[in-house]
């Protein structure tokens, strides 16, 4: 029973950790009409673990440093590991890289330390991993991934750029410190260009929020109608369904009323301003008008003076 509920346990916590890592690498945002979805661990054609590297790690080096890191996971060494003396915050020295998903290895003053072997510096964790975009004004670019670890002494961090390449991938090439202890490098990857996804635009907009109500107004009318006159008033059949059948009826005929009524009105409205002295031309030097009471269907004043 006790073996039955660790091995739940330990598959609950494997599909949390899945689960949360993938969101982790997620991201949205909208552009000029259109939804950028970026998910760096989503299966390609050429690359099913997506942005991960199939080694289990990238690896660059520049003079006295090498960094190793991970995306959107931790690192796991098959080969070549990072062999360490200070590893305290990333598997210790023994499992040196397997807890965290960034490490950097630099020799101090220009040489190696305890008997030959560097320290290591744990940049980041998982845990710490966030996403944001590389160009706002660009948004496929692609993304940056920035990954960061609160030490003893410092604060240290790796940006990792997820450059957006069709053409496949290309590993870190360089890198650039920022500061005391914060890291800087760019992959090429397919996994770095977003979804594009059009955005739902327009709609009926404040219109349409009027009909819906008015159709839900509707709607519990009729509900609460038919509930009374079947309960209370005892009526059953179709009646009972279309409440005050005959004002439902007379609806085609009060819709056309209202609309003449108000054609009528507003064709009264602009005869009235036209009739109150907007005039049209002038014929003759008495500078007689001519209006057009097109509107009544008949001239009220015309006065035309031969030459």
């Amino acid at each position: 029973m006790g073996g039955d509920s660790i091995k739940w346990l330990c598959i609950l916590m494997i599909l949390h950790l899945v689960n949360w890592v993938c969101g982790v690498c997620e991201l949205s945002l909208v552009h000029n009409d259109n939804v950028y979805n970026y998910s760096l661990t989503s299966p390609l054609d050429k690359y099913p673990h997506g942005v991960l590297s199939e080694d289990g790690f990238y690896k660059v080096a520049v003079n006295q440093t090498v960094l190793w890191f991970q995306l959107c996971d931790g690192m796991i060494f098959n080969h070549d590991p990072p062999v360490c003396v200070d590893c305290l915050d990333c598997g210790g020295p023994s499992h040196c890289g397997l807890g965290c998903s960034a490490l950097v290895e630099k020799s101090i003053g220009g040489a190696v330390t305890y008997a030959g072997y560097p320290v290591c510096t744990s940049l980041g964790h998982v845990s710490s991993t966030n996403i944001t975009i590389r160009d706002k004004n660009h948004p496929n670019n692609g993304v940056i991934v920035k990954m960061t670890h609160s030490g003893p002494k410092y604060s240290c961090s790796l940006s990792v750029s997820v450059i957006c390449d069709l053409n496949g991938l290309q590993g870190p090439q360089s890198m650039e410190k920022l500061g005391t202890c914060n890291y800087a490098t760019e992959i090429r990857h397919p996994s770095g260009c977003a979804t594009i996804i059009p955005a739902e635009g327009g709609g009926w907009g404040w219109f349409g929020t009027f009909v819906t109500v008015i159709l839900c107004l509707f709607g519990i009318y009729l509900l609460a109608g038919t509930a009374y006159r079947y309960f209370f008033l005892g009526i059953h059949g179709l009646h009972t369904v279309m409440v005050h059948l005959s004002l439902l009826e007379a609806v085609p005929c009060n819709v056309k009323q209202v609309s003449t009524l108000l054609c009528s009105s507003v064709r009264k409205t602009l005869m009235l301003c036209l009739l109150s002295g907007v005039e049209v031309w002038s014929v003759d030097s008495s500078h007689s008008s001519v209006y057009l009471p097109f509107l009544r269907g008949e001239w009220d004043s015309h006065s035309v003076s031969p030459t």
